[in-house]
C-alpha cells in the first residue's frame, strides 16, 4: 500500500469521503487521491515521493507557479507581523486600489474569503440595489456551493453522483432561474416570463466548470444588452478568468463591461480569499454604507492580501508575461489537437489563453448539454494513464487544465509525449 493510500484510509475515518472538497476523492476516475507533500514551479511531489507536472495549479490561481520566490517572501514577511487581527490594515487599501486600477469596471471592492462567498455577496448586493429577488444563472456554470446557486451547477457536481445537492430547501432556489449557456433566446424568454422581477444575470464569461466552454461572439454583448434594457445587473463570475486571460480579465478580453465582478483565490496567489466589486453606486448599498449586510473576521486577512498584492503587481508590471503565457499555451493546445488528428480521435479540445479542456466526445462542446455527451469512462482511463506517468490532471472530465508561467518546454513536451503514447496504444 502506498503512503497516499494509507493516508486516504485514515482520512476516511475522520473526514467525509476522506477529503475536504469532493472532486479530490478521485471517485470519478475510479482510483484514490494522491496526497501532495510539496510544490515548486510547475511540479508537485506526493507523499510517496512521486513527481508530477501539475496542470491544475490549485484550480487556477498559481499563474506564476508554486512557491514563487517573491510571493513566498511577502507571505513570510507578513507572517512575521501576525497572522490575523480582525482589524483594518494598510495592505487591504493597497489591494483594493490595485484591483480598481487593473479592472476599469470596478470602482469599489469588498474582500471576502472565497469565490463562493464573493458570489453570494454580489447577488445579495444586486438584489439590494435593484429591489428585485430573481436571478438568472446558466446550466453548467458553477458559482460556488451556496444554496441558491446549486442548480445545474457544473464542476464537481456533474460527476459527484447527485444532480445538485440534498439539504437545499426548495425555497432557496425558487428565485433562481436557469438558462442555456450561449443561448440568448433562453435568457430573453426568462425576462419575458418574469417582467420587472430579475435582479441580475450571473455568468462565467468563459464557462470553466463544465470543462472549458467559450462564449459565442454575440453571447456576452447580448447579455449586456438584455440586462441594460430590463434594468437588471450583469455579474461576471471571474473566479477562473480574472487576472488569468489578461490583466483586466475576460471582461477586458471580450470588451464587455459587467456591473459587478467576483474573484477568487487568484487574488490571494492561491491563499483563501475572494472579492466582489463594481460600480460605486451599487457597492454603496453594502454595509456599513448601506443596508445590504455582509461581514467576515478574516476578510482582508493580511497574509493573503500580501500574497495577492505581490502576484497581481507582478502581473500588472509585466504585461509581456501574459503575451508569452498565452502564446505558449496556444502552441501547447494546438499540439494536442495535432495528436488527435494524427491518431484519428474525434475528441474535442476547447481552449482560450492558458486554460483548456479535452472533451471525450465527437460533438462540438458549446454548452452544458453538449459537455455532458463526454465519455467519462474514457476520460478516467486517460487521466489514470497520465497520472501514472507523472502528469497531474484534474480528476474529473468537467474541469479545466491550467498552464502557468512556470511550465517549461520540457514540462509541456512530457505531457505531449505521454499523450501520444496513450493515443497510439
Amino acid at each position: 500500500m502506498t503512503r497516499s493510500e494509507e493516508l486516504f484510509e485514515e482520512a476516511q475515518k475522520y473526514i467525509p469521503g476522506g477529503v475536504n472538497s469532493p472532486v479530490r476523492a478521485f471517485r470519478s476516475i475510479g482510483t484514490t487521491p494522491r496526497f501532495i507533500r510539496s510544490g515548486s514551479g510547475s511540479h508537485m511531489v506526493d507523499e510517496d515521493g512521486i513527481d508530477y507536472v501539475d496542470f491544475i495549479g490549485s484550480w487556477g490561481p498559481m499563474i506564476l507557479g508554486h512557491d514563487y520566490e517573491n510571493i513566498r517572501d511577502s507571505v513570510m514577511n507578513a507572517v512575521g507581523r501576525g497572522l490575523s487581527f480582525g482589524a483594518t490594515t494598510e495592505i487591504e487599501v493597497k489591494m483594493a486600489k490595485l484591483i480598481c486600477e487593473m479592472v476599469p469596471s470596478i470602482e469599489m471592492v469588498r474582500m471576502v474569503n472565497s469565490g463562493t462567498e464573493a458570489v453570494m455577496s454580489a447577488i445579495r448586493a444586486a438584489r439590494g440595489f435593484t429591489g428585485r429577488d430573481k436571478i438568472v444563472k446558466f446550466n453548467g456554470c458553477y458559482h460556488g456551493h451556496s444554496d441558491g446557486l446549486l442548480v445545474k451547477a457544473g464542476s464537481g457536481v456533474m460527476t459527484a453522483g447527485v444532480p445538485d445537492s440534498s439539504g437545499v430547501p426548495a425555497g432557496c432556489t425558487s428565485d433562481t432561474l436557469t438558462a442555456d449557456y450561449n443561448d440568448l433566446d433562453s435568457v430573453e424568454a426568462l425576462f419575458r416570463g418574469n417582467p420587472g422581477q430579475i435582479a441580475a444575470v450571473i455568468v462565467e464569461p468563459v464557462g470553466a466548470n463544465m470543462g472549458v466552454v467559450l462564449p459565442q461572439p454575440e453571447f456576452l454583448p447580448g447579455l449586456r444588452k438584455i440586462c441594460t434594457e430590463n434594468g437588471a445587473l450583469l455579474i461576471f463570475d471571474e473566479v477562473i478568468t480574472g487576472f488569468r486571460l489578461q490583466a483586466d480579465g475576460a471582461q477586458g478580453y471580450y470588451g464587455v463591461t459587467p456591473d459587478l465582478t467576483t474573484f477568487g483565490k487568484i487574488i490571494g496567489a492561491g491563499m483563501p480569499v475572494g472579492a466582489y466589486g463594481g460600480r460605486r453606486e451599487i457597492m454603496q448599498v453594502v454595509a456599513p454604507l448601506g443596508s445590504v449586510y455582509q461581514a467576515g473576521t478574516l476578510s482582508g486577512n493580511p497574509v493573503a492580501m500580501n500574497a495577492g498584492y505581490t502576484q497581481l503587481t507582478l502581473m500588472r508590471d509585466h504585461p509581456e508575461w501574459y503575451v508569452a503565457l498565452n502564446q505558449k499555451a496556444d502552441c501547447f493546445f494546438e499540439a494536442i489537437r495535432s495528436l488527435l488528428d494524427k491518431y484519428g480521435y474525434p475528441w474535442q479540445l476547447n481552449h482560450i489563453g492558458s486554460l483548456g479542456c479535452l472533451f471525450f466526445t465527437d460533438q462540438p462542446v458549446t454548452d452544458y448539454a453538449s459537455a455532458k455527451t463526454s465519455d467519462t469512462k474514457a476520460f478516467a482511463d486517460y487521466c489514470n494513464f497520465m497520472l501514472n506517468h507523472g502528469v497531474y490532471l484534474a480528476p474529473a472530465q468537467f474541469e479545466a487544465m491550467f498552464i502557468s508561467m512556470a511550465h517549461s518546454e520540457e514540462d509541456l513536451n512530457w505531457y505531449l509525449e505521454m499523450a501520444e503514447e496513450y493515443f497510439r496504444r
